[in-house]
């Protein structure tokens, strides 16, 4: 078990999954303590980083792409109060984050964790029903369908058309926009057969975000709602705009590859992450593959 506490959270590591606790200090987001405790599979990993400062260090999380609905939905906008992978350690705990930085390094090599992007997601999002107010509405969300209801700060024409209850079927994406300086933000919802031609002031699909402290909140239906779309990958790049491959190429890649993994277990094994054991088991695991 490789474990630091910190005011900021703790991040507790037993072999295959990591779990994130955000921590009562008053510099936690809303958003983190909304989600609560995170259990990251091993498997949804690409890689971990240390870095100290003057004041306090920061340990931070790189999941594989496509591995997240929550990292999904916010696209990397997510500010560091609310970033869930993300831990402020205090100066006299450097030494525990870096070995725990370098148990997770150890865990990635030895399973052989591929930093490439996911093909499905391996954290289920957000727990239902999720229902968060900020900005111009309020927006929900039970598995099955979208609910925008709007308040007494949202604009006219939008407001007069009511509620709105959009089927998740016809729900082909998410946009989560924070307000960043004297521009607003947003939570859309792309609708089939209705195409985006207004800001979000007056779109009935949208709410409007202005820079409020529940502004955040609003990530984990963006999450949720994409947590239970089809796959980024389902889609897959255009083949009618790659050309094929001739298979002896597709061959060297991968040669290539297992041969800069590698040279990077060797990095491991002579700066002592590696024992010589786990190296050796690792080593081999990739001569297979040659």
């Amino acid at each position: 078990m490789a474990e630091i506490i910190q005011k900021d959270g703790t991040w507790a590591f037993d072999g295959d999954t990591l779990r994130l606790t955000p921590g009562r200090d008053r510099n936690v987001g809303l958003l983190r303590r909304e989600l609560g405790e995170l259990a990251v599979p091993l498997q949804a990993l690409a890689g971990v980083s240390f870095e100290q400062g003057r004041k306090a260090g920061r340990l931070r999380l790189r999941l594989r792409d496509g591995a997240d609905p929550l990292l999904q939905a916010t696209a990397g906008r997510l500010t560091e109060p609310h970033d869930p992978y993300q831990l402020a350690v205090e100066p006299d705990r450097y030494g525990v984050a870096e070995y725990v930085a370098d148990e997770l390094r150890r865990a990635l090599a030895l399973a052989g964790v591929s930093p490439e992007p996911s093909g499905s997601y391996l954290l289920p999002g957000p727990s239902l029903p999720v229902s968060v107010s900020a900005g111009d509405g309020t927006a929900g969300f039970d598995g099955e369908r979208v609910r925008l209801e709007w308040n007494w700060k949202t604009e006219g024409a939008k407001a007069s058309a009511g509620p709105r209850t959009i089927p998740l079927g016809d729900i082909t994406g998410v946009e989560w926009q924070p307000a960043a300086g004297l521009e607003n933000g947003h939570l859309r919802f792309l609708v089939r057969g209705a195409p985006v031609t207004a800001p979000p002031k007056y779109d009935p699909n949208a709410v409007e975000l202005w820079g409020f402290r529940k502004d955040p909140l609003t990530a984990l239906v963006a999450a949720a709602v994409q947590a239970r779309l089809p796959h980024p990958s389902a889609a897959g790049p255009d083949p009618r705009r790659i050309p094929p491959q001739p298979a002896g190429e597709r061959a060297g890649d991968d040669h290539d590859a297992l041969l800069r993994r590698l040279r990077e277990l060797g990095e491991l094994h002579r700066d002592g992450v590696l024992t010589d054991e786990e190296f050796t088991l690792a080593k081999r695991a990739v001569l297979k593959r040659l």
